[in-house]
């Protein structure tokens, strides 16, 4: 029996940089004082966990940001509103920002594109910490878009000016159909495809594997947004697809019919708990 690991699979570039970070300043934690993050500084509870252990503490809110009076604040990867950092220099708090750059460049394009009178359209998945973070570099309240019967909904003046961006993990092929219904409504449109390439190239290599594997592992945290897409295209290629966080969520029973079995991972999950799964099932089966 085989067992293939995508090539692209585990911490991305922002996330790494965003954890390496918080873990620089737990070095430095004597010159910063109490070190926060605003939201889980990614979407794997295991890491989350281990940070929290070190003594670093999650804020939820603008309403717990307000309660602080020292101490350093750190973005998380996926990015936060205009007005969390008005907050932080208000109450005269560190602020260190690790959001991806990939989500800094959403932030910057609406921004601007709203300031030029246009509808800023986000094609991503409601209530997300990256979608909201989004959001909030709006000057005009954003509308966001996740679905083909949202799309045919939305309605506005013909003469409306739309600018159109997308979650950095949002499915690429989704994302094309969901730009053409607004495109055959005659709209005048921007379109910025703002999904990272990483995402594009794991949610490919998934794919591919999927077709081929009789079995596929993906690992994930419960609320990653990008590993949950990738469980979805998965089970569409392979119906033995399991979605799991760690090794201590594999029940894994293989038939010796069982040939190839396939493993890819999350943006927020550690290589550390993608080795144990993949020496695992190499030993074992």
């Amino acid at each position: 029996m085989e067992v293939v690991l995508a090539k692209t699979s585990g911490f991305c570039f922002g996330v790494k940089r965003a954890v390496d970070t918080v873990y620089e300043q737990i070095d430095k934690a004597g010159k910063t004082g109490d070190i926060y993050t605003y939201g889980p500084i990614i979407h794997n509870e295991e890491v989350v966990r281990d940070l929290e252990n070190k003594g670093v503490r999650v804020l939820n809110s603008k309403e717990e940001l307000e309660q602080l009076s020292m101490g350093c604040v750190i973005i998380r990867s996926h990015g936060v509103s205009k007005d969390v950092y008005e907050l932080i220099e208000k109450k005269g708090l560190v602020c260190i920002d690790a959001t991806c750059p990939f989500v800094k460049r959403i932030h910057k394009i609406v921004e601007k594109e709203s300031g030029n009178g246009r509808q800023i359209i986000i094609i991503g998945n409601d209530g997300h910490p990256e979608v909201e973070g989004i959001k909030g570099w709006s000057k005009t309240s954003a509308i966001v878009i996740e679905s083909p019967e949202q799309a045919l909904k939305f309605d506005a003046k013909k003469d409306e000016k739309l600018c159109i961006v997308s979650q950095t993990t949002f499915n690429y092929k989704k994302f094309q159909d969901l730009v053409e219904i607004f495109r055959k409504k005659g709209y005048d449109i921007i379109v910025a495809n703002t999904i990272c390439n990483a995402t594009e190239e794991r949610q490919r290599e998934a794919v591919e594997l999927a077709a081929r594997a009789d079995v596929m592992i993906v690992i994930g945290g419960t609320h990653s947004s990008n590993t949950r897409k990738l469980y979805e295209l998965c089970q569409s290629e392979c119906e033995n697809t399991y979605y799991i966080q760690t090794l201590e969520d594999l029940q894994l029973e293989l038939p010796n019919s069982v040939e190839l079995v396939g493993i890819t991972a999350g943006a927020s999950t550690p290589n550390k708990i993608i080795e144990e799964v993949q020496n695992y099932v190499r030993i074992n089966f």
